[in-house]
């Protein structure tokens, strides 16, 4: 009965894990990238209502263990289901939430369906902690150990069958804890809805085609402002290519009215060359350029091509060409060789299926499929010019919709790498959305002076050039200064194609501001007065929006929010056609308010209720599991504010320790999916094995948590010096390295929860439930707070922070039992 009981905890926690990866990547795909990070959130509200919902009933305590975990397969089977069908079929648009009262409703009822599944499984898991009396440090390690599985699972799945194939995958993992306990499914007709449940969801995975379509059986309904959308709906558009991936689905699709040339000079005498438009997540459109580099115009109307020229027969380097057009502008500038650095190795396999000119194939290109900071590290050449091409799409820093987007290939220590690979004389390239009023190319130049002044430049302004044309700003950086030969052929190319000056170590006040006239040369005024200013942060910290330089800590080039715009952002609230009104930075604190009221009735109610249903439980005749061990009301208990504190800071320290940790480790894996599988894997895995000898007498110490909180205060301060280091290893060594990094923490993380436990079931069994609804709210909580607190404050502040929760946790619980 034990070791079956476990096996449906550990299947249960592998389908929850399964779905909250595969979520992560629904998200992004169907929505937008920043909407991925509420997946921990829905699954930890799952978990915490799943506590409150057993600790309120009882009927529920009185219902057999065995059969519960039977019916809570199934439950948690259909319920992916429901919530699969209310994703693609809620009119929920996420753009329009700012004026659109109906969409604030859609939205709640979105988050609810995500939930429900997570409700599911909690239910059982939390069932099985409150009556596993003497053991449930080892259900609990049946649940890490689970959920370690389904992390794992979750990259094979989805670089099999996608997102659509790996929700069915976890419901039928789900399925497999009810096939364990099939004999408490009594009635015939039970059974019955059992296989056919089975049946047809083994028949959806063999049918299904995986592939990414506007809406389909299997496929996905997608936001109708991701690009993948807008091209669908061009007459004549057609799909050529439609493949996913673990860490992506890229979509190539012809006839869709693609013509994508970023910062063409409107001097140029030609008409634009036949383009596909290749999509990532559905979003952002890329060109595949359908010509070769001898026919490629326009390449010497663009703001690069002033490098090529500068440096014939180069050495390029070009950092994620997407669908290769950067790589393109170099052969046809006269690159003698271009090495092209592209993260995601189905992008060159769709411009090879695609394309009959494909530019990665060229005899004078080196296609190497790797993160770019990871490539740097390891390559040992240097090169005359480093490109990194404008792929993102354009986006307007006042709606501040794409704060949550961490870029590392924008940061202080990226183009430090960057610079160091430059030879003698090379020219560092790099093209950006002009915004006005100025930031984001602002915060360019920022980033780049630090990035210099690293590399040993003492005066910035003497390497760098900028000009800008009516929608682009282009930037280059020569660390060895800029001779006046070089600065001559400068200006000679950007009066030509009708560019204008934004800064020369040597320009003139009235050589800006010429072409593409502007009521002001606001950009001019602002880098120069970011170059001239003697205190650089004192400048960052009086100017209208953030532009102090992205670093790998905080790597959120495109959050340029400050609060003193809350009232020029509130007077615009919903009266601009932006993403969300204008108003994405508050999208979070509007979505932290809602969790939090949940949050707040999920603990309130046990306290207000809890009273009653105890009565009604000490009446329990004949009743089994919870129900037996005589629940108290946690409003009478002299202990319950103590078990509240201690179950609180223990949920607000695991999120604030494992989301930073998370993100820290996107650099060195080169994509979240991997940086997720890897640190939650680690801490889970050993998590577990803590759990499983939590009560061994010498781990069972008060002074635990306090220790936990010194462990993470050392990973806060070492993480940042060791995702550097491992940027130049193999993948395995980085892999064995974040594993072997991260074990003393997870083992010791796996501590805290479960000597709580035991001292509940020594002092006050009947809280177990609404202790793991407190520690799953505030979890709930914690998780949308340590996104806004790492956006103002950097990763390394809040694992402090979390440390900081477990020390709070010691000394909450250290002075007594509860």
């Amino acid at each position: 009965m034990r070791r079956r009981t476990l096996s449906s905890v550990a299947a249960l926690s592998a389908a929850t894990l399964l779905l909250e990866s595969t979520l992560t990547r629904l998200l992004a795909v169907a929505q937008f990238y920043h909407f991925a990070f509420l997946v921990v959130s829905l699954a930890l509200l799952g978990f915490g209502a799943s506590g409150t919902l057993l600790s309120l009933s009882p009927r529920l305590r009185r219902t057999p263990l065995e059969r519960l975990l039977a019916w809570a397969g199934l439950a948690f089977a259909a319920s992916v289901a429901l919530a699969y069908a209310a994703v693609n079929g809620l009119p929920f648009d996420s753009y329009s939430i700012a004026w659109d009262r109906r969409q604030i409703l859609y939205f709640v009822l979105y988050y609810l369906a995500l939930t429900l599944p997570f409700l599911c499984g909690g239910l059982a898991i939390s069932m099985a902690l409150a009556v596993s009396s003497g053991y449930s440090h080892v259900v609990y390690a049946a649940n890490l150990l689970g959920s370690a599985a389904g992390v794992l699972l979750a990259p094979l799945v989805l670089g099999l069958a996608g997102v659509p194939g790996a929700v069915l995958v976890s419901a039928l993992s789900g399925l497999l804890a009810s096939l364990l306990w099939r004999a408490q499914l009594h009635s015939g007709l039970h059974r019955l809805a059992l296989a056919a449940l089975l049946g047809g969801l083994i028949a959806l995975l063999v049918l299904a085609g995986f592939n990414l379509n506007d809406r389909g059986p299997l496929g996905m309904t997608i936001s109708p402002y991701k690009g993948l959308a807008h091209a669908r709906r061009f007459p004549g558009s057609t799909i050529l290519f439609s493949r996913w991936s673990a860490i992506s689905h890229i979509t190539v699709v012809a006839n869709a009215g693609t013509h994508m040339l970023p910062g063409l000079s409107y001097t140029a005498p030609i008409l634009p060359p036949a383009q596909h438009g290749l999509a990532s997540d559905a979003d952002a459109l890329q060109p595949i350029t359908l010509v070769g580099p001898e026919g490629f115009e326009a390449g010497a109307y663009m703001p690069e091509a002033v490098a090529f020229h500068l440096r014939p027969a180069a050495r390029v380097l070009v950092l994620e060409p997407a669908g290769g057009l950067g790589v393109l502008q170099a052969l046809a500038g006269g690159a003698r060789t271009v090495t092209a650095v592209v993260s995601d190795p189905l992008v060159p396999r769709a411009t090879a299926h695609t394309n009959p000119l494909d530019i990665y194939a060229s005899p004078a290109v080196n296609t190497v499929v790797q993160p770019p900071r990871v490539f740097l590290h390891r390559d040992r050449h240097r090169y005359d010019v480093l490109y990194l091409p404008l792929t993102d799409p354009y986006r307007p820093v006042t709606s501040g919709a794409y704060s949550l987007s961490e870029s590392y290939l924008l940061t202080v220590e990226a183009f430090q790498d960057g610079l160091a690979h430059l030879a003698p004389g090379g020219i560092f390239v790099v093209t950006r959305w002009l915004q006005t009023p100025p930031s984001e190319g602002v915060r360019l130049i920022a980033t780049l002076v630090e990035a210099l002044q690293r590399q040993g430049v003492r005066d910035p302004a003497q390497a760098l050039v900028a000009y800008r044309g009516i929608q682009t700003l282009t930037v280059l950086a020569r660390p060895d200064g800029w001779s006046a030969a070089e600065l001559a052929a400068v200006r000679s190319f950007t009066r030509a194609l009708r560019y204008d000056l934004v800064w020369a170590p040597d320009i003139q006040p009235d050589e800006v501001n010429r072409f593409n006239r502007m009521p002001e040369p606001a950009h001019y005024q602002a880098v120069r007065a970011l170059l001239a200013a003697p205190d650089r942060k004192a400048f960052y910290a009086r100017y209208p929006f953030a532009i102090d330089p992205a670093t790998d800590d905080h790597p959120f080039f495109f959050h340029f929010f400050r609060w003193g715009q809350t009232p020029q952002v509130l007077a615009t609230l919903g009266r601009t056609w932006q993403p969300f009104g204008g108003s994405g930075y508050f999208v979070l604190f509007a979505l932290l308010a809602l969790v939090l009221l949940l949050s707040l009735g999920l603990i309130a109610a046990p306290l207000l209720l809890a009273l009653p249903a105890a009565r009604e439980a000490r009446q329990g005749d004949g009743v089994e599991g919870l129900a037996e061990q005589k629940p108290q009301a946690p409003g009478r208990h002299t202990g319950a504010m103590r078990a509240l504190i201690y179950f609180g800071l223990l949920g607000i320290a695991f999120m604030f320790v494992e989301i930073p940790l998370i993100q820290r480790w996107i650099l060195p894996f080169g994509h979240p999916t991997y940086a997720f599988t890897a640190v939650v894997l680690a801490l889970l895995l050993f998590s577990s094995l803590g759990s499983t000898l939590a009560r061994r007498p010498w781990l069972a110490r008060r002074t635990t948590p306090g220790a936990v909180g010194l462990m993470a205060l050392l990973v806060a301060l070492v993480a940042p010096l060791l995702t550097e280091a491992l940027l130049g290893w193999p993948v395995p060594v980085r892999v064995v390295a974040a594993v072997a990094s991260l074990a003393p923490l997870g083992f010791l993380m796996g501590l805290p929860f479960p000597l709580g436990l035991a001292w509940l079931e020594e002092e006050s069994p009947g809280l177990i439930p609404w202790a793991w609804a407190v520690n799953g709210c505030a979890s709930v909580t914690a998780s949308v707070l340590a996104a806004i607190l790492a956006l103002s404050y950097g990763f390394t502040a809040v694992m402090v922070a979390g440390a900081a929760a477990y020390i709070g946790a010691w000394l909450a619980f250290g002075s007594r039992r509860i």
